[in-house]
Order: C-alpha cells, then sequence, then structure tokens
C-alpha cells in the first residue's frame, strides 16, 4: 500500500504577510486574489481534506474543491499569542519568544508546542499509511513542516530549517510503515 499526500499551505491572510500567530483570521485580499489561477493546477485525488480554520476553508473554497474537515490539521493553538504579529510579542516578550523558538516542547504563550502539534500530525499521519490513496490536504504552514520533519525522522527541533509559504505544496508518499519527501514546491510565485 502507498498513500501520496499532497498538503498545500492555505493562502495569504493579514497574519501570515507580517509573520505573525494564527487565530481563525480570513484571507486578505492578496489571498483569495491569488487562487483564482490556482483552480485545476491540484493533481486529482481520492480525498480533499481541510483543516477547520476559516483560511483554510476559504482556500478550499476558492480553489473549488469539496473539502472535509480534519480537526488534526487544525493550525497550532497559539493561545495568547493567538492573532498578533511576531514582531509585537518579540517586543513584549521576547524571553517567552527565545524559549518558544529554541525549545520546542516550551508553550510560553499557554497554548500547543511545535513537539505537540508534530505528535499530532505524526499520529494521523501514521494512520493514512494503512490508506491506498491520494489526499490532498488544504492546511497550514506550521502543520506542514510538522508533516515534513516526521517524514524525514525528525523532531520539532528542524522546523526554523522549513520555510514553507502561503500556497506551497509538499508532496509525500508513505508506505511500508515509513514516508518519503518527494517535493516541496510553490504552486505560484508569490507577491
Amino acid at each position: 500500500m502507498t498513500v501520496r499526500l499532497h498538503l498545500v499551505c492555505s493562502a495569504a491572510t493579514a497574519l501570515t504577510r507580517v509573520v505573525g500567530f494564527a487565530g481563525d483570521e480570513p484571507l486578505d485580499t492578496c489571498g483569495q486574489e491569488s487562487l483564482a489561477s490556482m483552480v485545476d493546477r491540484l493533481p486529482a485525488c481520492d480525498l480533499v481534506l481541510c483543516s477547520p480554520a476559516l483560511s483554510a476553508r476559504q482556500t478550499v473554497e476558492g480553489l473549488q474543491l469539496a473539502a472535509t474537515a480534519e480537526p488534526r490539521l487544525r493550525e497550532c493553538d497559539f493561545g495568547r499569542w493567538a492573532g498578533r504579529s511576531f514582531e509585537e510579542i518579540q517586543s513584549n516578550d521576547p524571553d517567552a519568544i527565545a524559549e518558544w523558538m529554541e525549545n520546542p516542547h516550551a508553550a510560553p504563550h499557554g497554548g500547543e508546542s511545535l513537539s505537540g502539534v508534530t505528535k499530532r500530525i505524526a499520529g494521523w499521519m501514521d494512520e493514512m499509511l494503512s490508506t491506498d490513496d491520494s489526499v490532498l490536504v488544504i492546511t497550514h504552514a506550521l502543520v506542514i513542516r510538522a508533516a515534513v520533519a516526521h517524514a524525514l525522522g525528525a523532531g520539532a527541533e528542524i522546523f526554523r530549517h522549513i520555510d514553507v509559504g502561503p500556497l506551497t505544496r509538499v508532496k509525500l508518499s508513505g508506505g511500508g510503515g515509513r514516508w518519503t519527501l518527494a517535493s516541496l514546491v510553490p504552486l505560484r510565485d508569490q507577491r
């Protein structure tokens, strides 16, 4: 059995443009407009899943897809940082940001740690190994970074070494109890 996962990062929001901690914000105007040229550029898949977040659902809609929301594909719970920019948190609480960036088990924001996201996504991915499907997933950059880390057999420590922008697609294949990274490419040039 081989499963093929096509993970697509949702289109841009105001917070992704300023490097922020997602809440449940909508796509910004550019993010919405970027989707029109993307319709029919994704592979046909047996199953389409998405994060329950508004940005992911709007990306699905803009791509003219029908998807089922999967709660485990949700964004990291950023606790009290949700909806705020990295710069704002850095200015107000530099020690907490440093701890969060250096220690994947830390959750100084009162939400989910990076290692927690990685465990959640690893569990979901490993369940997918029992299928023989191609699966398209619309989710978030951090979730995709967790998936790549798991596929490479690494931990959340490598997050800062993986860059996933809006509408980046990552292709993974899984079988025989393991995952392989096949590609990581933007669907189109970003503005």
